[in-house]
């Protein structure tokens, strides 16, 4: 079964470098992915609506409502984590990724200080996890994790700006791969790498 550790070898491997055995031994592959394995998975998590690691659930309503621009507020989802909103429904209408406007014209809702705001007395989203368990994880998901890891490691590795720019598009790719597999699961939504490595460039 494929671990934290194997995720993080798999991109060690295509940069040429050691396996480590744990995050916290002490070298300096292993250093460098306890740093960064964190950030570089919730940023994959959020490149793209994966079906293992979508989620719905009905938001508990808070007592205190929001000081002006909307009616209630709702707690987003801590267990697990949650990323990023796919879709909200108030019960009746329900809002896509790509269009949550309302009738009014304003957004149904926002999100302020992990709180859902909206003028919809019931709050249902569907939502990408914070899922940590790699054995969760479809193969598409851990192939392109593993990428963008080497990719984010590649200059503290190699020293070499053509490695670096070989694993930008190697996670170009494998996240390409990934969608057209994912689409063909029921989840045919926009899947962008370039925000990710644009940041990283």
């Amino acid at each position: 079964m494929t671990s934290t550790v194997d995720i993080a070898n798999f991109a060690l491997n295509s940069l040429g470098a050691n396996n480590i055995s744990a995050f916290d031994e002490n070298s300096k592959p292993a250093r460098l992915v306890n740093q960064r394995y964190n950030s570089v998975r919730d940023m994959v998590f959020r490149q793209h609506p994966w079906n293992c690691l979508v989620k719905r659930i009905e938001l508990p309503r808070e007592s205190d409502t929001p000081d002006y621009g909307y009616t209630y507020q709702f707690t987003l989802p801590t267990d697990p984590f949650c990323l990023r909103v796919l879709e909200f429904s108030n019960g009746t209408l329900t809002y896509p990724y790509d269009n949550m406007t309302s009738n009014s014209g304003q957004p149904a809702f926002v999100i302020e200080d992990r709180k859902l705001i909206t003028d919809e007395a019931i709050a249902k989203i569907r939502y990408i996890g914070r899922v940590t368990d790699p054995q969760k994880y479809d193969a598409g998901l851990i192939e392109s994790l593993a990428a963008a890891l080497a990719f984010e490691l590649a200059y503290a590795i190699t020293g070499s700006n053509t490695v670096k720019q070989i694993m930008a598009a190697e996670y170009s790719d494998k996240l390409k791969n990934a969608k057209f597999v994912d689409a063909t699961e029921g989840a045919p939504q926009k899947i962008e790498a370039s925000d990710f490595l644009q940041a990283r460039m």
